[in-house]
């Protein structure tokens, strides 16, 4: 492995500066016109879906990186051969959405039949013995390349790539050899972040299973046997519902305390300060219970500093275990959530908050235990969630170094001893 040493203020020996910055002498810079053998997009015309034969891939089945299926449209063999015929995606193109929200995703086609496309997704076809599809599905999700995706975008009404604008997209190439030691170093990390993801839900899904057990006496830990009984949120805590502070008590400066409105306001469940108040009548204590009362309705968080309470919330000062409350009200949620179906429940008063009906255990003790059990979960997955955080970073990293040359995987040729 090789560091070039690069800095913005000088050109090392080796090295040359283009219009996508320094990079290696040896590396061409190309467009994707140059590189690919074809370049189209779906049908502009919507077939009729409900068929059961093909798959109808979509801008939303496309995320960075990865293509998602598992709840894609199908359509019939009529519909497909119709738009396939314009557009023959095959299994190792790159797919890139062109169109909406989603514009500069890109995925690998690892499909191993055929699908039809709607025009929001264009692939991309490369001669395999010349390029690797995934050095450029690299360089797409890259911030140079999202920054060119950007720029061809900018001034337009319609947030939309054209197919023209595709193929002038610019690239540094480097030889087949390099490409591929860069792509399967990214793809590497790219699978260690996909493991950890997969960990982190396969322990969401335990801790969810845990709670429906513990949390309604269902399973018992070791050593209780105590009875449970059902009992109102206002029996639980002592109960401050929010309110608007007057307008000229709002700043933006970092006075007063934190306003904390409703669900926007909580980041992870912990509270997040955006508007600061002066105006202190209603407030919470840093390490209370928050629970929204606008829809969505019944989201819970934990106050990270003393804070003002705004209209869209309400402050718990739990009366028992504060650790079992958090609990039992993250295990709830699902309760407002049912009764915020009726068209009118958008918001819950004092009284819907207050005669809101838990059940939990009467001995303290097995509260404190069953949250321990349960917070014990949270702390694994928040380090999993740190850890995926981090390897992202290094994948940016990485993608950064690797994608310029900056950092050589293969030796530049005329290095050889």
């Amino acid at each position: 492995m090789i560091d070039s040493g690069v800095t913005r203020e000088e050109v090392p020996p080796g090295y040359q500066r283009t219009e996508v910055g320094v990079i290696p002498e040896d590396w061409d810079i190309k467009t994707f016109n140059d590189v690919t053998l074809k370049i189209q997009d779906g049908t502009h015309f919507s077939p009729r879906l409900g068929g059961n034969d093909y798959l109808y891939v979509t801008s939303r089945n496309i995320g960075p990186g990865k293509l998602d299926v598992s709840d894609v449209e199908r359509i019939s063999k009529e519909e497909h051969r119709k738009i396939y015929a314009r557009c023959d995606t095959k299994k190792g193109d790159l797919l890139l959405t062109k169109d909406g929200v989603n514009t500069g995703n890109a995925a690998i086609n690892t499909l191993n039949e055929e699908c039809s496309l709607l025009s929001s997704v264009a692939f991309l076809r490369f001669d395999m013995e010349r390029h690797d599809p995934r050095f450029y599905l690299y360089f797409i999700l890259s911030d140079e390349g999202q920054k060119q995706i950007k720029s061809l975008m900018s001034g337009n009404a319609i947030t939309r790539l054209t197919l023209q604008k595709i193929r002038r997209l610019i690239i540094p190439v480097p030889l087949l050899p390099e490409q591929r030691a860069i792509a399967t170093a990214l793809s590497d990390v790219g699978e260690l972040i996909g493991a950890l993801d997969a960990l982190i839900e396969k322990k969401r899904a335990i801790k969810q299973a845990a709670m429906q057990q513990l949390l309604t006496g269902k399973t018992r830990l070791p050593g209780f046997e105590g009875k449970w009984s059902e009992k109102s949120l206002g029996e639980l805590a002592s109960i401050t519902m929010g309110q608007s502070p007057p307008s000229k008590y709002y700043n933006l400066h970092g006075d007063g305390l934190p306003l904390i409105q409703g669900n926007a306001d909580l980041i992870e469940r912990h509270t997040i300060a955006r508007v600061w108040t002066t105006w202190a009548a209603k407030h919470c204590n840093a390490g209370d219970l928050l629970l929204t009362v606008r829809a969505p309705v019944g989201s819970v968080g934990i106050a990270t500093q003393d804070s003002c309470l705004g209209r869209g919330v309400c402050g718990l000062k739990p009366l028992g275990d504060t650790a079992f409350l958090f609990q039992a009200l993250i295990n709830s949620e699902a309760q407002w959530r049912i009764l915020e179906q009726g068209s009118t429940f958008t918001s819950a008063n004092s009284k819907q908050i207050e005669q809101f009906r838990l059940i939990c255990p009467e001995d303290e003790g097995e509260q404190h235990a069953i949250a321990a059990v349960l917070s014990d979960m949270d702390a694994e997955i928040a380090a999993l969630e740190r850890r995926r955080e981090k390897a992202e970073q290094i994948k940016q990293g990485m993608m950064q170094q690797l994608l310029t040359g900056r950092i050589r995987l293969v030796e530049p040729p005329g290095t050889a001893a």
